[in-house]
């Protein structure tokens, strides 16, 4: 038996790659194993190679595997593109209907079924998927049965007939590979997994969630990969409490009529990715100045303009922090997990409102449409916090006075109230004002009111700015990351430890303002440190310099071709860098 599997499936987009990875992952998380889960797509409706690639553990697991156990096959460019990551004792599990041919470098084992021509002879060849499900099952040796629940919810409402042929066809899937596989079958069968029950999600449907819980009432959206999944997510749940979404003409609508909910009271979002939010920062600016809650969900992906709008990339962080014009006091988070993005999402509102600022919950496109599996969530962690909402009743104004919205305070924080309100009347203006929101051009209130709103960012209080797993009070290495990375950097750091190499971990969850407290005491104790992202020009560890210091000892190790981190890429970085370190203290570079 084996304790983590390693399962591929791949085709033509359009050709029902996405649910045959859904049914399969949906079954499995029923039984109680752990799963995580990457789509590889082109940026097209119909055509263009698709696979996915699901993980399955005993164990948590937060990563893309490194190698693959089985990979079924519904095309020949799905076996050319993929049989790279077989190790020899892999399985190829390929569709009959085109002539499969195993190439001659690859050691796995190829195994040929006929997907199509069973599906056909059952009704329709659209059943090949499911008939791909039994084959592995034969491999896995899983009863097929696991999956009557999954295909009922799925196909119920067309009838008991469509259930139970479905269900035909992943029987004979298993019975056809039983009888190629012959006393083989079971020969990559999982060890038996503990039987809790537990969500598998994407990460954006957490991050909708926590928004959800954390008292949104409107989301103002213009769909965008990889962040349409939230809009899609809060278009279904919204009405039932109440709230509703809004499908604007572009981005900069979207921002824009985000801030105007919030300025009425409502807490409201909008989420896109790159190219959108460079059409929002000017919005983005004006909520600063106005000193307005605003949150705003960046998925990160492939840039710059178009780019690569489906493939991994972490390079917005820069953007984030320093893209509007002018400055203005911004929040920038990064959760790590499916489970941090909700409750970062949750606490991204409370402290959009408590600093009157513009919040930026940043994703990646690996975390946003990575399906992981999520413990239950402890929903009493969950609290709402308005800041200094006014909501008693103010003193009477005379008749040529106004309400001080833009208050110069110790915290920097002014009082707010909902527009109506009685004496609580005031301007509200994107060119600079006085405390009643009056345009003002004087050199002193300019003055006074800038380090008003910049002394927001010395009171931000957050709960974890950065997550740390640290046994070593002195490292050899200290791999920090954030976003997706981290599970791939955990993963290379148990192999690291395993050779007797001394390794923390840090991962960045508060990117501006920058924690360089915490972070500060781990870098002077490792004697290397190697910062993990996907970019080309090492955003992140420009960041840390500048906050931190120790220039010369922060080394990067980047990868930019749109596809994820995999533990051993981490590992081999890391390794490389001692081996390049070595090399300098010996005197040979």
């Amino acid at each position: 038996m084996i304790n983590q599997l390693s399962w591929k499936v791949g085709g033509q987009q359009g050709e029902g790659i996405e649910s045959t990875g859904e049914i399969f992952s949906t079954a499995l998380n029923r039984l109680g194993y752990f799963l995580y889960g990457y789509r590889h797509f082109s940026s097209r409706i119909k055509g263009g190679h698709t696979n996915n690639k699901i993980r399955v553990s005993v164990t948590p697991v937060r990563a893309v595997a490194d190698d693959l156990d089985i990979l079924v096959a519904f095309d020949q460019e799905t076996i050319d593109v993929n049989c790279g990551e077989l190790h020899a004792g892999g399985i190829i599990i390929a569709d009959a209907k085109f002539n499969p041919v195993k190439p001659e470098h690859t050691q796995a084992e190829l195994y040929i079924v006929p997907f199509t021509e069973i599906a056909a002879e059952l009704g329709t060849s659209l059943m090949k998927n499911m008939v791909a499900v039994g084959a592995t099952c034969a491999v896995i040796n899983l009863d097929v049965q696991v999956f009557t629940s999954v295909v009922e919810e799925i196909f119920g409402r067309k009838g008991e007939a469509v259930v139970q042929k479905n269900m035909e066809a992943i029987q004979q899937g298993y019975n056809y590979m039983c009888d190629q596989l012959g006393s083989k079958v079971g020969a990559m069968q999982l060890e038996e997994a503990d039987g809790r029950q537990r969500m598998f999600m994407i990460g954006n449907d957490a991050i909708a969630l926590g928004a959800l819980a954390g008292g949104v009432r409107l989301m103002a959206a213009y769909p965008i990969t990889p962040a349409s999944e939230i809009m899609e997510y809060l278009i279904d749940k919204l009405p039932k409490v109440g709230g509703t979404v809004i499908q604007t003409e572009d981005e900069i609508a979207a921002a824009t009529m985000a801030i105007g909910a919030n300025y009425g009271g409502i807490r409201s979002l909008t989420a896109s990715a790159g190219p959108g939010l460079s059409l929002m920062m000017e919005a983005i600016g004006l909520a600063g100045m106005t000193e307005t809650p605003l949150v705003v969900v960046d998925t990160q992906r492939g840039g710059p303009s178009t780019g690569l709008p489906t493939k991994q990339e972490q390079s917005d962080l820069m953007a984030m922090i320093y893209g509007t014009h002018g400055e203005i006091p911004k929040i920038v988070m990064a959760p790590s997990t499916a489970e941090e993005a909700f409750y970062d999402a949750v606490e991204a509102f409370n402290l959009a409102e408590e600093y009157q600022c513009p919040v930026i919950l940043l994703s990646d496109l690996q975390l946003s449409l990575g399906k992981q599996t999520v413990e239950p969530l402890d929903y009493s962690q969950v609290e709402i916090r308005r800041g200094k909402l006014v909501q008693e009743e103010l003193p009477e104004l005379d008749g040529k006075s106004y309400f001080k919205r833009y208050e110069v305070t110790e915290d920097g924080i002014s009082p707010r109230v909902i527009p109506g309100m009685k004496n609580g009347i005031h301007h509200v203006t994107g060119v600079e004002h006085d405390e009643t929101g009056k345009p003002s051009e004087g050199a002193a209130n300019r003055q006074a009111q800038m380090d008003k709103r910049m002394r927001k960012l010395e009171q931000i209080r957050f709960n974890t700015p950065v997550h740390k797993n640290t046994p070593h009070d002195e490292a050899d290495l200290l791999l920090i990351g954030f976003n997706s990375t981290r599970g791939a950097i955990e993963e290379a750091m148990e192999r690291l430890e395993s050779e007797g190499i001394k390794v923390n971990h840090a991962q960045i969850r508060l990117i501006h303002p920058f924690p360089a407290a915490e972070l500060l005491p781990l870098i002077e104790s490792a004697k290397r440190v190697l910062v993990v992202e996907n970019n080309a020009t090492g955003q992140l560890a420009s960041i840390i310099k500048m906050n931190v210091g120790h220039v010369h000892k922060v080394k990067s190790l980047l990868k930019y071709d749109g596809n994820p981190f995999q533990p051993q890429h981490i590992y081999q970085g890391s390794k490389e860098l001692f081996q390049l370190q070595g090399a300098v203290t010996n005197g040979n570079v």
